[in-house]
C-alpha cells in the first residue's frame, strides 16, 4: 500500500466525503476501502426498496397540528414505482376520485399552498428529514397568513404528481418533499420542489429545488427558511422555475429566528 503521508491526494480526504485518495494493495483497492463501498451501496439499495406506511407517517405528521390526507399514485406498487417512473407522476383513479368528491362537497375553495410528502426513491429520507423540515416551516407559513391546504402524504410519488394535486386543491402553489436517488455518499437525502400556479403538463423549467436536506448536507431547519424565502418570492412575483432567482444571502440565523433577505427584484 501506497504511504499515506508521502500521497499529496490523502491530505484533501479531510475536506471531502468523496472516494479519493483510496490506496492500492498491488492492482487493487485495500479490503477495508472495497468493504465500504459495498456497504454504502447496500445502503442506498436498502433506501429505495425499503417499506413506507403512508397512515403511520399520516398520523406522526398530524402532531403539527395540521389536516392531513392519504393519497396513492399511479404506481399500484414498488416494482410499478421503479419500472414505470409515468405511473408515479399522476394520482390514483381512487386518489383523483376522492379530491374531486372532497372539492363538490365542500365547493370550490382555494388556497395559497399545498405541500405533499412523499417516499420518493428514499423513504428513510420522507421519514427522517421530512418532520422536522415541517415543523420548522409550518409555523413560517402559519405566520405569514397564507391559506394552507392539508397537509397531503403520497406514496410511490414522482416530483410531477405535485401539478396533479395542486390542481385539484386549487393551489397558487405546490410543495413536494420526496427521498431523492440514492447515492454512494448519502442513502437519506431530501429533495424539496416546488411550482407556481401547478397543472398537469408543466417541465422541470418550471420548478425549483432545494435538494440534499439531512443533516450532514443541507440540515432540516435551515432548509426551511431557505423555502420559505423562495416561497415567499414565487407567490409574491407570480412565478417559478427558471424565472425565479435565489437572490438571497446565505441564511445563518438560528433556527428559532429566521432571517430573511428584503425583497429585491430579479
Amino acid at each position: 500500500m501506497e504511504n499515506p503521508i508521502s500521497d499529496p491526494w490523502h491530505q484533501l480526504r479531510r475536506l471531502t466525503t468523496a472516494r479519493i485518495a483510496l490506496g492500492r494493495t498491488g492492482g487493487s483497492l485495500p479490503t477495508r476501502e472495497l468493504l465500504d463501498f459495498r456497504l454504502a451501496h447496500a445502503r442506498a439499495r436498502d433506501a429505495v426498496h425499503a417499506p413506507f406506511d403512508p397512515d403511520a407517517f399520516a398520523d406522526r405528521l398530524r402532531s403539527l397540528g395540521t389536516e392531513t390526507l392519504c393519497l396513492e399514485s399511479a404506481a399500484a406498487t414498488q416494482t410499478d414505482f421503479l419500472r414505470r417512473p409515468d405511473l408515479g407522476r399522476r394520482l390514483a383513479a381512487s386518489s383523483r376520485a376522492r379530491l374531486r368528491a372532497r372539492d363538490a362537497a365542500g365547493g370550490r375553495n382555494p388556497c395559497d399552498l399545498v405541500i405533499i410528502i412523499s417516499d420518493g426513491l428514499s423513504s428513510r429520507a420522507a421519514v427522517e428529514h421530512g418532520p422536522p423540515l415541517l415543523a420548522a416551516l409550518i409555523p413560517l407559513i402559519r405566520q405569514s397568513g397564507w391559506k394552507l391546504a392539508p397537509l397531503v402524504v403520497a406514496r410511490h410519488g414522482r416530483v410531477a404528481l405535485q401539478d396533479e394535486i395542486g390542481e385539484l386543491l386549487h393551489a397558487r402553489l405546490s410543495l413536494i418533499l420526496l427521498g431523492e436517488r440514492p447515492g454512494l455518499g448519502a442513502a437519506d437525502s431530501l429533495g424539496a420542489y416546488f411550482t407556481y400556479a401547478p397543472h398537469p403538463g408543466l417541465t422541470d423549467a418550471a420548478r425549483n429545488c432545494v435538494s440534499n436536506i439531512r443533516a450532514e448536507g443541507f440540515p432540516p431547519a435551515t432548509a426551511a427558511q431557505k423555502l420559505f424565502y423562495l416561497i415567499t418570492q414565487s407567490l409574491q412575483r407570480g412565478l417559478s422555475g427558471v424565472d425565479l432567482k435565489d437572490d438571497a444571502l446565505l441564511l445563518t440565523a438560528q433556527p428559532s429566528k429566521p432571517l430573511l433577505a428584503d425583497n429585491q427584484g430579479v
